[in-house]
């Protein structure tokens, strides 16, 4: 359900209301009042009261895809149906996108709100293109067909007062009769010209006191209300299977006209009588049966009277033997005419919902025209529980009737109970010990609204501290519709998730408060395989506790293993103190295999699913075996014989990398020509040779008086080098009977650096995988330069990122580019914040599969916070914001009135803040503050590793605006040093200035985080 008044945004504050006995009844805003023309009604001040919406003139264009022009030629009450039937669906806790090309009717109650007056004043109904789509009223209905692409019957009704509730029976009927199974009702009424409502007072139906006195002896007319309210529908059946949250269920309704039996306008009682007598015909429930009627309740001379004397007559059909307890909205919020029966609805609902009956506002004494009132009839002065009666349920009717005789009655029932099923404790789903991160995932239309978000869902978490983290998890993800701008809050304990929710709310994001703007990302995604390199003692430890999807994976290679190694994968991986050393090529080559196909198999079940496949060295069977082209069994087998016909090569060689390009390395490798060879080339500056020890050593010290750095790779032999021939002949031999498939997934080769017919991995690729050079980088600069492409690197640690950061440089390209885990952090949480990292760039992935261990539930969240701008024709200057985007950031000069980098000492500032915002989730993180007092130490020394250093340079293009090459935090390797360097690239301030020169690549190659990746493997 949804509903607005004045004051009012949502059905809690609207119980809330009720339950306080409040009103909202007041005078006709000033500032409405000077967009209209000038009051001069004699009962102008009868007309004026009423309850008025403080504003009807904003509207979210921008959310609603609706053009300026067409917002402001849109009359309001088109606008307020939109908005509510959006918030309807997300209290229901159902996404926008399940709807789509369902046969679901829309139906609303409405009248034309006076905004064609202004249409005509402003002239605009002379030249506006979009005046009839403005004006019409059944637009209501198909603006919201049309906004969540539902099929069914969509129409506005009016038969007057009763409109909306008439609108509700009529989608129930075609629910009972099978034609739909849910439908979107509801009603809209505003007043944009307060003397439209004359011929009412002329008719002596408004109070002329301003107020509703309902059944009251004060009785003398209603008052006017803004508003409407809005409910969506579904089958019984379909809702309790579903774990919906019902508020109540519709048992019947009748709807029917009272004829000739009166003179119009005047009730007719006959007329009411038959349409409760029919509800509860349709409902199969005795009038004895029904506790509370939600009454017309106008408060007028001649309705209430009438109304009772209807209700009589039902008693004298039915029988009825107990006092019957009614009452009526409009004391509270006025009457809202069409919209007025859907309130009622909305009221009783609650009441049912909450077990509660609230007093009626305004009710002194009965009406002295109804005799004997007391004798059936009671209004309620104070609330009171309405608890059930066992075989009786809570049940009530609500009335509408329309000025002229059309009368509809529904009979609401309590919902049945909702199914509980016995939930976790907290913690049980973590099979680690210690908290478990979970992530709580917001989206919205802008940046403001997403802003706006947060800091709504904070209210509701800090207001409640028994909601359950993993519920509002899966709410966020399984009941929300997903817009461009998103953020993922990431956090093991409630503290750390509202400081995350705050951080959003400010505009802010760190390493556990992932933001960015979502664009469809072109080219495929490519899962890609690191050799030798990224293993750490213990690097499976944790995930295989919290994930039973990489446990599975592990147990599965290591039955795969078990027939060719000695040794226990599963103490291996999560580094027991028995297991076999890592430092052993025969362990870490195969350990590492099994790490990188179960890693694969999670990111599969978090959505992420490769198109693509590039290995690196021995990551290449890796890549075989998730792409499917080699089984399980025949990937175990080679990576476990290859790697133990490497132990006789351990003394014949080694490898070194080189931190130049392939054509320095090409030109300098002749003087040792035999001796020495090219193994791989990773990207545009990292090379990696093999041949002679003695070779490796005069090669490095010839490097060094060029200024080149070389670093020799530890526990390395000479692979992809003559050296490894020795072994062809065993090698071929024990992998001849692997039997490679076709593979849906593209294999692009590392070693012919094209895409391959996976039916050719066979034994005598295997061999040309070990021997030949690794064209890695030639194949990730193919793939980003003709396909561009999301990179994920699946592995314990990243070591293959900055060389594909680095490709991307120089191909002016901007690839998403994540790792899995790390060897800071190898848990599943680390995993969620690359998952958040590829979301939030617009990949499609699934979270449902970070809450299924919790069993959660679906929980009511704050709905979208529309973001308002004035649409209005009479200020057609006002009804538009363009905002340009972002360019380069300049200079300050004087009088510019620019703040943030108009100084060394403010992109210092600025460089600090987001070196903190990197090093925030550890526990000894420094703040920026810290961080400025420091500035003159290496970010090494300040805890970075290589990929933060590549996090570090996106933050700041992103908030200067100068594209940095993924190796500056390495050219530059002190926060003073970095931030001095993006000062001399901002722009100045000046007419026409030229554009700088973005660095290309590192002026210098000094810093040793650069080449401890290199170290790392490569290979």
């Amino acid at each position: 359900m949804s509903c607005r008044f004045p004051g009012v945004r949502d059905p809690g504050e609207f119980w809330r209301l009720l339950l306080d006995g409040g009103s909202t009844v007041a005078t006709f805003p000033e500032r409405r009042a000077a967009g209209s023309h000038h009051m001069s009604h004699p009962d102008a001040d009868t007309l004026n009261a009423g309850s008025f919406l403080d504003s009807v003139d904003g509207f979210d264009a921008e959310f609603f895809e609706t053009p300026a022009a067409e917002a402001a030629a849109m009359d309001p009450v088109q606008r307020l149906g939109l908005e509510l039937a959006w918030e309807a669906v997300e209290d229901a806790r159902i996404p926008a996108s399940a709807l789509a090309g369902r046969a679901i009717d829309v139906v609303v109650g409405s009248a034309p709100s006076g905004y064609d007056l202004l249409r005509k004043l402003s002239g605009s109904d002379r030249d506006d293109h979009y005046a009839a789509l403005g004006s019409s009223g059944a637009l209501i209905a198909n603006r919201i067909s049309a906004l969540f692409d539902v099929r069914g019957m969509s129409f506005c009704a009016d038969s007057g007062q009763s409109s909306s509730l008439v609108s509700l029976a009529l989608t129930c009927e075609r629910i009972r009769s099978g034609a739909i199974d849910m439908a979107i009702a509801g009603g809209v009424e505003l007043v944009v010209d307060p003397e439209a409502g004359a011929a009412l007072a002329n008719l002596g139906a408004l109070s002329p006191d301003g107020r509703c006195f309902p059944f009251d002896e004060r009785a003398g007319g209603f008052v006017r209300g803004e508003g409407g309210a809005f409910v969506l529908l579904k089958r019984l059946d379909l809702a309790v299977a579903e774990g919906d949250h019902i508020y109540a269920v519709v048992r019947g309704w009748g709807v029917s006209s009272g004829g000739a039996s009166s003179r119009m306008p005047d009730p007719s009682p006959t007329g009411q009588a038959a349409a409760v007598l029919r509800a509860l015909q349709c409902a199969d429930v005795a009038f004895d049966g029904v506790d509370y009627v939600e009454a017309h309740g106008t408060g007028t001379r001649l309705g209430d009277p009438a109304e009772i004397s209807g209700l009589r007559e039902v008693f004298r059909e039915t029988g009825r033997s107990r006092p019957l307890v009614i009452g009526s909205v409009k004391a509270n919020v006025g009457h809202l005419e069409p919209a007025a029966g859907i309130v009622g609805f909305v009221k009783a609902a609650l009441c049912l919902d909450r077990a509660q009956l609230v007093a009626s506002v305004n009710f002194r004494s009965a009406n002295p025209a109804i005799p004997d009132f007391q004798k059936d009839f009671e209004v309620l002065r104070t609330a009171r529980p309405w608890p059930s009666e066992p075989g009786r349920p809570r049940r009530a009717g609500v009335s509408a009737f329309g000025m002229g005789g059309t009368n509809a009655h529904v009979i609401l029932e309590q919902a049945p109970e909702e199914r509980t099923e016995r939930r976790a404790p907290a913690g049980d789903s973590a099979r680690a010990g210690g908290p478990r991160v979970l992530p709580w995932v917001l989206s919205a239309r802008s940046e403001p609204a997403l802003r706006e978000q947060a800091a709504r869902l904070r209210d509701l978490v800090a207001a409640d501290a028994s909601l359950p983290a993993a519920d509002v998890g899966h709410s966020l993800v399984s009941t929300r519709s997903l817009f461009e701008h998103r953020a993922v809050v990431l956090a093991g304990d409630r503290e750390e998730s509202l400081a995350g929710l705050d951080l959003v709310a400010a505009g802010g994001d760190s390493a556990r408060a992932v933001r960015g703007a979502a664009t469809a990302p072109a080219g495929p995604v490519v899962f890609v395989f690191p050799g030798q390199g990224s293993q750490w003692l213990g690097m499976g430890r944790r995930l295989y506790q919290e994930s039973e999807e990489f446990a599975r994976g592990i147990d599965e290679c290591a039955r795969a293993l078990e027939p060719w190694v000695d040794w226990s994968l599963v103490d291996v991986v999560t580094g027991a103190e028995s297991a076999a050393s890592l430092d052993r090529v025969d362990v870490v080559q195969p350990a590492l295999f099994a790490m990188m196909v179960s890693l694969a198999r999670v990111w599969r079940s978090l959505g992420v699913v490769p198109e693509a496949v590039v290995g690196h060295s021995q990551g290449e069977i890796a890549a075989a075996c998730v792409a499917g082209a080699l089984s399980v069994e025949d990937a175990a087998r080679i990576v476990a014989l290859r790697s133990r016909f490497a132990i006789e090569l351990l003394e014949s060689g080694g490898l070194s990398a080189v931190a130049a390009s392939p054509r320095w390395v090409a030109d300098r490798l002749e003087r040792w020509s035999g001796r020495l060879s090219t193994a791989a080339v990773n990207g545009p500056t990292s090379v990696v040779i093999a041949g002679d020890i003695e070779a490796l050593d005069q090669f490095a010290a010839m490097a060094a008086e060029d200024g080149v750095r070389v670093r020799r790779v530890k526990a390395a032999y000479a692979s992809h080098s003559p050296h490894v021939e020795p072994v062809r002949d065993r090698l071929l031999e024990a992998t001849a009977d692997v039997a490679p498939r076709e593979s849906a997934v593209e294999f692009h080769s590392t070693v012919t650096a094209g895409v391959l017919d996976t039916r050719a991995l066979d034994s005598a690729y295997w061999y040309d995988n070990l021997r030949s050079m690794v064209r890695f980088g030639e194949v990730v600069e193919n793939l980003m330069r003709d396909r561009g492409g999301v990179f994920v690197e699946i592995s314990p640690h990243p070591v293959l990122r900055v060389a594909m950061e680095e490709a991307a440089d120089a191909l002016a390209q901007a690839p998403v580019v994540v790792g899995t885990l790390h060897k800071d952090d190898g848990s599943a949480g680390r995993i969620l914040t690359s998952l958040a990292e590829l979301h939030v760039r617009g990949v499609p992935v699934d979270w449902t599969a970070a809450f299924a261990a919790d069993r959660p539930r679906r929980i009511g969240l704050p709905t979208y916070p529309f973001q308002r701008q004035r649409y209005w024709l009479t200020a057609p200057e006002d009804t538009d914001t363009v905002h340009g985007p972002a360019g380069r950031a300049r200079r300050a000069g004087p009088g510019t009135g620019a703040a943030d980098l108009d100084s060394p000492s403010a992109v210092l500032t600025l460089v600090c803040a987001e070196t903190a915002a990197l090093l925030g989730a550890r526990a000894t993180a420094p703040t920026g503050a810290d961080l400025a007092a420091r500035a003159s130490e290496t970010f090494k020394a300040l805890g970075f590793d290589s990929s933060m250093a590549v996090g570090l340079r996106n933050r700041l293009t992103a908030a200067s605006g100068v594209r940095l090459p993924a190796t500056v935090a390495f050219s530059h390797p002190t926060p003073q040093t970095l931030a001095l360097h993006l000062f001399s690239l901002l722009e100045p301030d000046v007419p026409d200035a030229p554009e700088p020169v973005a660095e290309t690549r590192p002026e210098s190659t000094s810093d040793d985080d650069l080449f401890e990746l290199i170290d790392r493997g490569y290979v």
